[in-house]
Formats: structure tokens, sequence, C-alpha cells
């Protein structure tokens, strides 16, 4: 997963460079038409065309490339990708994801690990949906129904492939 995760975020690293590059040329070769298109936003969020016009000369005038990357792009520094930060939350979060279920594993009778394990990991993510709604002010139930929804179809599809492949005890 978190192979998957550096992979991911690196190509949006590169995504967000080529367009910065872009925006860059665009800036050396039209001026003009950038400081348009940046009033032309600005508009867009509720400036009378005068104040735009103002605004975007003003930027343009201290940082034309940042301005652009922020209001054109929605890029900036603080939300920017980073590829080896999202690598590391990812491998801590599922190290501490798989943790409860596996020590779960461990503890319950043979012919019942199974459900004991699955029912104990739906638990958990009925619990992680609330946590994570609730931290960001979202609804509580919707966040920890499609939490669990999404969780047991991917348990669902894993136990179908494994039962599929005969390794399924």
């Amino acid at each position: 997963m978190a192979a998957g995760e550096f992979v991911s975020v690196s190509s949006q690293l590169d995504t967000e460079r080529a367009d910065v590059a872009r925006e860059r040329e665009e800036l050396a070769t039209q001026p003009e038409f950038e400081k348009r298109e940046l009033a032309a936003i600005y508009v867009g969020r509720g400036l009378t065309p005068e104040i735009a016009s103002q605004v975007a000369d003003q930027l343009m005038a201290h940082d034309a490339l940042s301005a652009h990357a922020r209001d054109e792009l929605g890029l900036s520094e603080a939300v920017g990708a980073r590829p080896v930060e999202a690598a590391l939350t990812s491998a801590a979060t599922f190290a501490a994801g798989a943790a409860l279920p596996l020590v779960t594993a461990l503890g319950a009778p043979p012919p019942y690990v199974v459900p004991v394990v699955a029912a104990t990991s739906l638990l958990c993510l009925t619990a992680l949906g609330a946590l994570s709604a609730n931290a960001g002010g979202a609804r509580v139930l919707r966040a920890s129904a499609r939490v669990v929804f999404w969780g047991a179809l991917a348990m669902g599809l894993t136990a179908g492939v494994g039962w599929l492949f005969g390794r399924m005890a």
C-alpha cells in the first residue's frame, strides 16, 4: 500500500510540476493573456472587472507564477503532493489498521477465526468512519456506512477470489 501510495502521489507531483512548467512558459510568451485570464478568475469569484484587473496587475507584478499556480491551477506549497510523506503515512495507518484484526485472529478459536475477524474488522471500520467524520465535521452515520460498505465489499471480494482459487479453508 505504501509503495502504491508513493507511486500515485509521485504521479500527481509530476502532473503538478508539468502544469507549473506550462504556466511558466505561458507567462513568458503571453503575459497579457495570462493577466486577463487571472482577472477573469477573480471576476468569477465576485470581484468587479476593475478590481479584478487591479488585483491581477498587482499579483502579476509581485509573483505571477505563484498567483497563477494558486488561483488558476489550485496549487500551493502547503497542499502540494509529497510522495514520501504519503507513503510513510499509508504504511503507518495500514499497519495500525491491521493490528486489531491480527490480534483477534490470534486469539479467536480456530473454527471461528474468519467470522470473528470479519466482525471485528467491520466494527473497527465503523468506529474509524465515525471518528474521522466527527474530526472532519461530517455526518457520522453517512461516513461510517460508507467505510463499512466499502470495507465489507473488499472483504467479500477478497474471500470470493480466495474461494475461487481454493485458498479458503
